[in-house]
C-alpha cells in the first residue's frame, strides 16, 4: 500500500512538475509576479493532487473523504492566494524601484524608494546607488578635467603668444637691417636664445604632463639616498636663486634611502623649489629640508611668498593655475605645470603631496615611503 500511495503521488508530482518548468520556460521574459504565481500554483497542485488521488482511489470513503476534500481543497486555494498576494508585492516593490530609477534628477544622484523593499531588491538598490555615485563622481571628474584642459590651452596660447612675438619682432628687425649695430645684434641674439630655451621648457613641460595623464610615464626605480637627490635637484636651481637673490639652504637626515626614479623626483623637487624661488621676494630664503618620520621620508619646501589665500590652497596643485595677490608670477614665469607635474610625479611613486600656509610663506611637502617599507 505504501509503495502504490508513493507511486502515484510521485508520478502526479513529476508531471505536473514538468508541465510547470515548461510553462515558466515559455513565460521567462514576463514578469517575476507571474512566475511566482506558476511556482505557487504548481506546488500546490502537486500537493492537491497527490492527496485528491489517493483519497479517492484506496484510502477513505463516504463522508470523511468528501471532508478530506474539501479541506483539502480550502488550504490549496489558502496556499495559492498567499502566493499571489506575495507575488504582488514583489512586483509592486519592483515597480517601486524602477520608479526611483527614472526619478533620477540631472546631478546623478540616485535614492532608493523609501518603503522597504525585499532584502535581495534592498541589494540591487544599494548597488545601484553606488553605481550611480560612481558615475556622477566620473561625471564631475570629467568636466573638472575638461575645464582645466580649456584653462590650459588659453594659458599656454597666452604664454607662447609672448615670446612669439618678441621673436619675430626681433628676427623681422634684423632681416630688416633696423638694428645693425653689434652691440644691439648681440642682445638680440642672447634674447632670442632666452625666448628658445623658455619654449622648449614649456614644451617639455606639455610633454611630461601629457604623459603622466596619459598614465604612460614609466619609472626606473633605484635605490637612491635622498640626501643625494636633494643636493643634485638644488644645485640645479641654484643659478636662479643667484639671479633672483635668494638664498636656498637646503639639509637632509642621514640615512634616508628610498626606491624611486631618481630623474623624475628630483624634477618633481626642482619645481617645487623653483616655484618657491620664482615668489620669494629678493633677499628671502627658501629652505628645503628631507626628514624621516616611521616609514616615510618627507621633502619640505618653505619660501616666503606672503602665503596662499586658503581658498585657493586645494587648487594649487590644478594644471595652469597661478594664483593671486602674492603668488601672480611676474616676467619669466611659467605656464602654470609645474606643480601639476610634480603631483603626477609623486602619485605615481605612491607618494602625496600638500601645501599649507607656514611663517612667511608656504610650505609644500613631499612624502614618500623608505625603500623596505612600502
Amino acid at each position: 500500500m505504501i509503495l502504490q500511495i508513493v507511486a502515484v503521488t510521485a508520478g502526479l508530482g513529476i508531471a505536473i512538475a514538468a508541465l510547470g518548468l515548461a510553462l515558466l520556460r515559455a513565460l521567462r521574459r514576463r514578469s517575476i509576479g507571474v512566475m511566482l504565481a506558476v511556482v505557487a500554483v504548481v506546488t500546490v497542485a502537486a500537493t492537491l493532487a497527490g492527496v485528491v488521488a489517493i483519497t479517492l482511489e484506496m484510502v477513505i470513503d463516504g463522508r470523511p473523504k468528501n471532508i478530506v476534500l474539501t479541506v483539502v481543497a480550502i488550504g490549496g486555494l489558502v496556499g495559492l492566494g498567499v502566493a499571489l498576494i506575495n507575488a504582488r508585492r514583489v512586483v509592486l516593490a519592483s515597480r517601486r524601484l524602477v520608479e526611483a530609477l527614472d526619478e533620477v534628477p540631472p546631478s546623478g544622484r540616485f535614492t532608493p524608494p523609501e518603503d522597504p523593499l525585499p532584502a535581495e531588491l534592498r541589494t540591487i538598490a544599494a548597488a545601484l546607488e553606488q553605481a550611480y555615485e560612481r558615475l556622477r563622481l566620473g561625471r564631475e571628474r570629467e568636466r573638472a578635467l575638461e575645464s582645466a584642459r580649456r584653462e590650459l590651452v588659453a594659458w599656454v596660447s597666452h604664454d607662447l603668444r609672448t615670446p612669439l612675438a618678441g621673436l619675430r619682432a626681433m628676427t623681422e628687425a634684423l632681416e630688416d637691417g633696423v638694428v645693425d649695430d653689434p652691440g644691439t645684434v648681440r642682445r638680440y641674439h642672447a634674447q632670442m636664445r632666452l625666448e628658445v630655451d623658455r619654449l622648449s621648457g614649456m614644451v617639455d613641460d606639455l610633454f611630461e604632463l601629457s604623459r603622466i595623464h596619459a598614465g604612460s610615464l614609466k619609472l626606473s626605480r633605484g635605490r637612491v639616498g635622498l640626501g643625494d637627490l636633494l643636493a643634485d635637484a638644488l644645485a640645479g636651481v641654484e643659478p636662479l636663486a643667484r639671479a633672483k637673490r635668494v638664498r636656498l639652504l637646503g639639509e637632509a637626515d642621514p640615512g634616508l634611502p628610498v626606491e624611486v626614479d631618481a630623474d623624475e623626483l628630483a624634477r618633481a623637487v626642482r619645481n617645487l623649489v623653483v616655484n618657491a624661488i620664482r615668489h620669494t621676494p629678493a633677499d628671502g630664503t627658501v629652505s628645503v629640508r628631507a626628514t624621516a618620520d616611521g616609514e616615510t621620508a618627507t621633502v619640505s619646501v618653505l619660501d616666503c611668498c606672503g602665503g596662499i589665500p586658503e581658498e585657493d590652497l586645494p587648487r594649487v596643485f590644478e594644471v595652469a593655475f597661478r594664483g593671486e595677490a602674492a603668488r601672480t608670477p611676474g616676467q619669466g614665469g611659467g605656464a602654470g605645470l609645474g606643480l601639476a607635474i610634480a603631483r603626477g610625479i609623486v602619485e605615481a611613486h605612491e607618494g602625496e603631496i600638500g601645501v599649507v600656509n607656514e611663517g612667511p610663506g608656504c610650505r609644500f611637502d613631499i612624502r614618500i615611503p623608505l625603500a623596505g617599507s612600502a
